[in-house]
């Protein structure tokens, strides 16, 4: 499914990276440790920047929430999206994210306006 949503955006004209966040936390013995996390794609044109995760599945709202987090860890304004085959509808979280169906997104090329 990545491969597809990398595609798509090209196509799109976005400049189309990956972006990692560095996190830190405490380990199981309380040491300070630094995590690396990707966000699947950071899209760029002219102004407008969008952070996409693309999940083929959110079984459960624990893994919406982990996308979620990883998303709000960037720190600024820009638009959020998860893209996921489980989305019924296009609809905001209550975190400002937007959360998009595979299919919405693909067949509307207007679909990250929403």
């Amino acid at each position: 499914m990545e491969n597809i949503l990398y595609n798509e955006l090209c196509v799109r004209g976005f400049a189309v990276d990956t972006g990692v966040i560095e996190a830190t936390g405490q380990n199981r013995r309380g040491s300070t440790v630094r995590k690396q996390q990707e966000i699947d794609f950071v899209c760029n044109m002219d102004s407008r920047r969008y952070y996409i995760q693309s999940r083929f599945s959110l079984p459960d709202e624990e893994q919406r929430l982990q996308e979620e987090r990883l998303l709000l860890m960037t720190g600024d304004g820009f638009k959020k999206v998860i893209i996921s085959r489980d989305v019924l509808a296009p609809h905001y979280t209550e975190n400002g994210i937007l959360m998009l169906n595979v299919f919405d997104f693909l067949l509307n090329p207007d679909s990250l306006s929403y």
